[in-house]
């Protein structure tokens, strides 16, 4: 498996793949994973400085790439998730194809139509990235994954076999369980992400200092940034694998604000989906995949306008009875429809067909 990212860290490898390669070895696969970034890398390379730890990781990382490559024969199968090297031509990625007996894809995001788009995007990696990646993996792989609906029919329509499975991101629900409340203490509204998405979050300023005004919460921040927020009282946490599960049991009311373009409509609905798990009831945009994960006044709320959100957020923080409806009709939806195991078998799906061929 060829990913950009250490294993354990990264939600959009944490929450889809990652957790099923226990699952593939006991199918009978023998599974070998080669992250282009390792930790090293990982804790500096979205924090400002740290040029020379960026770019020893990053001539590291082209080194373990050519690694592969020399290795790729060996193996029955290879699995691509996002790219084979975030910077360069399409060079690897091609060798990968041309070596590989079966090559599996892994699309992220709606990087296809948009390569390298998205907010993270530092200006320099986009100048050094063929945009011309996710499309030469889209065309030439065995099997295209995609977590988003939305992606299907393109990916369909490139891929030269004309393949391509919908895997929902998905999470242990017997690790992500609702915590204790208590309907007493200030309600806790919450959002989690990375910088990247902080723009996002930032659609929501104007609703939550109104909503300060009007009514007493806590807004709490998970992510691996500072966050400032005038007139409203803000927990700024940073985002551990260690703290994760008590951190998101904390919050009573999840955030998942977004704006409505074609890059968006690539996402998966990570958010959603881990406040659904935890039995948090959610606030979130009208765009998307979100209307298809939630059931508006059922297991989340849905918002067109800032009105809608400040009338929703405001209506969840003054009634606990009602979060804790929606919760468990939202934790219900996800054990029934994204914990892992109603996810493995479309995984082992994929490989009994790319193991077939």
């Amino acid at each position: 498996m060829l990913c950009p990212f250490p294993v354990g860290v990264a939600a959009g490898q944490r929450l889809k793949y990652e957790q099923y390669v226990d699952d593939w070895r006991a199918a009978g696969w023998d599974v070998t994973l080669s992250p282009f970034m390792d930790l090293a890398l990982w804790d500096v390379v979205y924090q400002p400085g740290h040029l020379v730890a960026k770019v020893t990781g990053t001539i590291k990382g082209v080194l373990r790439r050519w690694r592969d490559i020399f290795r790729v024969r060996r193996y029955d199968a290879v699995y691509v998730y996002i790219h084979v090297s975030p910077i360069g031509t399409t060079l690897l990625e091609r060798l990968v194809r041309r070596l590989a007996k079966r090559l599996v894809y892994d699309i992220e995001d709606n990087i296809l139509d948009r390569p390298g788009a998205g907010p993270s995007i530092n200006p320099i990696t986009r100048m050094v990235r063929s945009p011309a990646k996710p499309r030469v993996l889209t065309v030439a792989a065995d099997e295209v994954i995609t977590a988003s609906p939305f992606l299907v029919e393109p990916c369909r329509a490139l891929n030269r076999h004309g393949r391509c499975t919908m895997i929902p991101p998905s999470v242990d629900t017997e690790l992500f369980v609702p915590g204790r409340r208590d309907p007493a203490r200030i309600p806790v509204i919450g959002w989690t992400g990375t910088f990247s998405s902080e723009p996002y979050l930032d659609l929501l300023r104007p609703v939550l200092q109104r909503l300060a005004r009007e009514v007493d919460y806590k807004l709490r921040v998970i992510g691996n940034f500072d966050y400032a927020l005038p007139g409203v009282d803000l927990e700024v946490v940073r985002w551990t694998r260690q703290n994760e599960v008590a951190d998101m049991q904390a919050i009573d009311i999840g955030l998942y604000p977004l704006p409505d373009d074609d890059w968006i409509r690539g996402k998966a609905g990570l958010k959603v989906i881990q406040y659904m798990a935890f039995g948090i009831p959610s606030v979130s945009s009208n765009v998307g995949t979100a209307p298809l994960q939630v059931r508006h006044g059922e297991t989340g709320f849905l918002a067109d306008t800032d009105e809608d959100w400040f009338t929703m957020l405001a209506m969840l923080v003054r009634d606990p009875a009602l979060r804790a409806q929606i919760g468990v009709a939202a934790r219900t939806e996800a054990v029934r429809l994204y914990g892992r195991h109603a996810v493995a078998g479309q995984y082992r799906a994929v490989l009994d067909r790319v193991r077939a061929r």
